[in-house]
């Protein structure tokens, strides 16, 4: 006979999701490059993106959770350590080195129904651009000359078509991102970049979808089979034996919020018994658009009753909050959402809109402003730190 769903108060909800964000605490991973490793690896990845108004969403989100971060933090997690690495999830993020193998049949897939974006990659062509690299050490599309220039095929894209083919050998697992100096990237040979004498076996698709729900668990707390699956439906069937079999041994608890009867969710036992004493958040955050706690929107106004419209590429007539309009956490409520932008000649960060969700009142813009200043000094040590 099942157990009937539990229903948890909203605020509690709230509670736990942070708490497993770590956004409850001040420093919870310390500082340097081991920090990005180990907050990498709660988080279970670090979403990248191209936009550059202020500094770009990975190096946001890890500073978020450590207040000493620097840049080369991340370069070094990536280039020197390798405890990191880019590959796809539901977008391109870092991702925990430990976890390449849950990675491996997805590149696996890839490599024997590529993407019909690389039909136009010559066969003898990428074989000798891996011999090249292979010769001369990792590449980047700026040392590859010898081209024909094409047209763009997408405003993102290179005229080049040697970037097809080191981004085939990124998804099929042959090459790896060994360093990004911005979104400049340099691509090796996974093999040795990595030191493997042996490359890693894929793991069967039972382990993957434990892995999803592992993840889940240790940066969510309180999970629904669309927030551990977000941009992997494919995996649900698998996800789902898993909660069943869970639940049944007890190590699992279903769940509901108490606003949402309808939508299932799922605990463990010992988080559910800790968040009874785990005080309400107190921190305040400017959080990227790609924080994982904004990414997966729905979930997002499910917990805090906002939905976040990301507007960069909608007509400025159109925009609301604004082109990239940050959520603003107070304690365990999103208040408010700023449109910034470093002017970076004047080396000053620019408000270009400030939209209250909740209720305006004096002390929290006091703390609002506090914060930005610190966000200011980010931005500022990130520019010193490119120029050298």
């Amino acid at each position: 006979m099942s157990r009937p769903s539990i229903a948890v108060p909203l605020e509690q909800a709230r509670t736990i999701w942070l708490h497993a964000q770590r956004l409850d605490e001040a420093a919870p991973f310390g500082a340097g490059p081991d920090a990005v490793r180990l907050a990498t690896a709660h988080l279970g990845y670090v979403q990248i993106d191209t936009i550059n108004v202020i500094e770009r969403s990975h190096h946001h989100i890890l500073h978020t959770r450590i207040p000493d971060y620097q840049l080369g933090d991340l370069e070094q997690a990536q280039s020197v350590d390798k405890s990191v690495f880019e590959y796809w999830t539901h977008a391109l993020a870092y991702i925990p080195t430990a976890d390449f193998r849950y990675f491996l049949s997805a590149m696996q897939q890839r490599a024997a129904n590529p993407h019909a974006s690389f039909a136009n990659v010559d066969a003898d062509d990428y074989t000798a651009l891996l011999a090249r690299i292979h010769k001369e050490g990792a590449l980047s599309i700026r040392d590859i000359d010898d081209d024909v220039l094409e047209d763009k095929t997408h405003p993102w894209g290179s005229r080049k078509p040697s970037k097809r083919a080191l981004r085939l050998g990124f998804f099929n697992g042959d090459l790896v991102i060994s360093k990004r100096s911005g979104m400049l990237k340099s691509y090796e040979l996974a093999a040795r970049h990595f030191g493997w004498k042996r490359r890693p076996q894929p793991v069967k698709e039972t382990a993957f979808s434990q892995y999803l729900l592992r993840r889940a668990l240790q940066s969510q707390g309180m999970v629904s089979l669309e927030s551990i699956c977000y941009g992997n439906n494919a995996a649900k069937p698998g996800v789902s034996a898993l909660l069943a079999v869970a639940v049944k041994r007890r190590q699992l608890i279903e769940v509901h919020l108490d606003h949402a009867p309808r939508v299932q969710h799922w605990i463990a036992p010992s988080t559910l018994e800790q968040a009874a004493s785990l005080p309400p958040a107190q921190r305040l955050h400017i959080l990227s658009p790609f924080d994982p706690l904004v990414i997966q929107r729905k979930r997002l106004d499910m917990f805090f009753d906002y939905n976040h419209r990301f507007e960069a590429y909608l007509p400025a007539d159109k925009r609301v909050l604004g082109y990239f309009a940050l959520p603003v956490l107070a304690g365990d409520r999103i208040v408010a959402a700023l449109d910034l932008k470093m002017d970076r000649q004047a080396g000053a960060l620019l408000i270009q809109k400030w939209t209250w969700i909740s209720k305006k009142n004096a002390a929290l813009k006091s703390g609002i402003e506090q914060e930005l200043h610190h966000f200011e000094r980010f931005q500022q040590q990130s520019m010193r730190a490119k120029l050298g």
